[in-house]
């Protein structure tokens, strides 16, 4: 048996019937990492020797019979999200030496859970791209084919789960930073509702949009893990006191009687390959011998979805990344001795293009005479876009489409044309500006055996029906079991 293959759940049942060790299984997953991720470009920071300590408190926990779901479980984390004594870089220069004093909430959680943590992830810089190219570090390659992107901005994420250098990952989707990558490199990604998940510690790109989730190697490791981060916070004023159910209880439902809706606009585009819209549809017959109901829906607005969001997302970053200045923490440029010129050398050597990009576009957004022009204009779109939704919900309980409209691209293949990878967001944005969950589940592979993902959007806080409807279609397929031969 080889341990770092197994899933969240497979492994946690094998753990609590003493069958084998927590440390067994993170040694495992350590080997694997240093074996792989040379090639793969993964991991920022790996913990090894953290990892072992939690291990042990695992194995006590098992012992005792206190055990979670997730003790014991390898789980990596993007490096945006903060974690105490550890570095969070954000994959930036400019925090390259910042080690956080405080956990993110969601990571209380899962050390309350006796999870086990392998490292911090990379990343496109300040979860500012969709190829984890922008990483100040080094670019992350998918493992499916390492001449090709990952996605992102959690490419970091997805690739180290994909790869089986963890079981596990925690992701932040700003505009599809989470479905995209794992529909790129074939695994399970979730977006909770905006709010489910508490937003403490996440170092904030569009505070309005940005919202933590898993990503795992399937539905079942999916449920389990936003069951953990899942939960009101008082500590973010965003989050939503909500209840959270068991998202484990209903996945074998089915799917039967379910209405399932298909965006016109997002059908009727010549922009989607081939390969994509046929595993979209097939995966659509799966569900419909299944007993889902499909209807023809409209979101008329959501051509208007990737300006609005290029105007309200950078937007927010121009305002959250003022404080990198250079006064409190950070890099500073020690060469100046004037405040203004100490200002501007920190910023140009410590931010990369892409971050410079959307902080020069927001600025402007945002500035005098342009602020009504533009800002004001993108968020009375954004209302349309969410009144579409609430109309397209009264006839229906979920959404499907693409995750994207072409599956991974070749790593630079786009480096000199932003605009292409904005566009390649184009399913995924409106479930942002929206606050909706959405997710992204295995549904085939292209005749250049890249993986391809199936789009789901729910009603707030109705992640339930999208964990079952992806269960149930993953219960029929294979996808979700293909692993890259690396």
């Amino acid at each position: 048996m080889t341990l770092y293959n197994l899933t969240i759940h497979e492994a946690a049942d094998l753990l609590h019937k003493k069958e084998i060790r927590p440390k067994e299984l993170a040694q495992s997953v350590f080997q694997r990492i240093r074996s792989l991720d040379e090639q793969i470009g993964a991991y920022i920071t790996v913990t090894e020797e953290a990892a072992m300590i939690q291990a042990d408190q695992a194995e006590q926990a098992i012992l005792n019979g206190t055990a979670s779901p997730l003790a014991g479980i390898p789980i990596s984390i993007k490096d945006l999200i903060c974690t105490e004594g550890v570095k969070t870089t954000c994959a930036s220069k400019i925090l390259e030496n910042f080690v956080p004093t405080y956990d993110a909430t969601v990571i209380e959680k899962l050390k309350s859970q006796d999870a086990v943590f392998t490292g911090k992830v990379n990343m496109d810089e300040f979860a500012m791209g969709s190829t984890t190219e922008n990483s100040a570090l080094r670019p992350t390659v998918n493992p499916w084919k390492p001449n090709h992107s990952p996605g992102g901005s959690s490419g970091g994420s997805a690739a180290s789960v994909a790869a089986s250098m963890c079981l596990g990952s925690l992701g932040s989707d700003t505009g599809g930073s989470i479905r995209q990558p794992a529909s790129h490199c074939g695994i399970v990604g979730v977006k909770p509702t905006y709010g489910r998940v508490s937003r403490y510690g996440l170092v904030a790109f569009a505070s309005s949009l940005d919202q933590i989730g898993p990503l795992t190697k399937d539905v079942t490791d999916a449920a389990l893990l936003l069951n953990a981060i899942s939960g009101y916070d008082i500590k973010d004023s965003t989050s939503a006191p909500e209840n959270v159910p068991d998202f484990t209880r209903n996945l074998k439902d089915g799917v039967k009687g379910l209405k399932i809706g298909l965006p016109k606009e997002y059908f009727n585009t010549d922009g989607i390959e081939e390969d994509v819209r046929s595993a979209t549809e097939k995966a659509i017959e799966i569900l419909k011998s299944q007993g889902a109901e499909f209807v023809d829906i409209s979101l008329p607005h959501t051509a208007y979805a990737v300006a609005s969001y290029y105007v309200i997302a950078p937007s927010e970053a121009s305002s959250n990344l003022a404080r990198y200045d250079g006064v409190k923490y950070g890099i500073r440029d020690m060469d100046q001795s004037e405040l203004l010129s100490m200002y501007k050398e920190t910023r140009s050597k410590g931010f990369g293009l892409e971050v410079k990009r959307r902080i020069i576009i927001g600025t402007y957004a945002l500035s005098s005479g342009y602020y009504d022009a533009y800002y004001k204009k993108a968020s009375q779109v954004r209302t349309l876009i969410i009144n579409d939704f609430k109309k397209a919900f009264e006839t229906c309980d979920l959404l499907l489409s693409p995750v994207s409209p072409s599956p991974a691209g070749i790593i630079g293949e786009h480096s000199d044309d932003p605009l292409k990878l904005y566009l390649s967001d184009i399913f995924t944005i409106s479930a942002n500006l929206a606050g909706l969950p959405a997710m992204s589940v295995p549904c085939g592979f292209t005749k250049h055996e890249l993986p391809v993902g199936l789009h789901l959007m729910g009603r707030h806080f109705d992640e339930a029906t999208l964990l079952k409807t992806a269960y149930s279609f993953e219960q029929a397929t294979e996808f979700h079991k293909k692993r890259p031969q690396i």
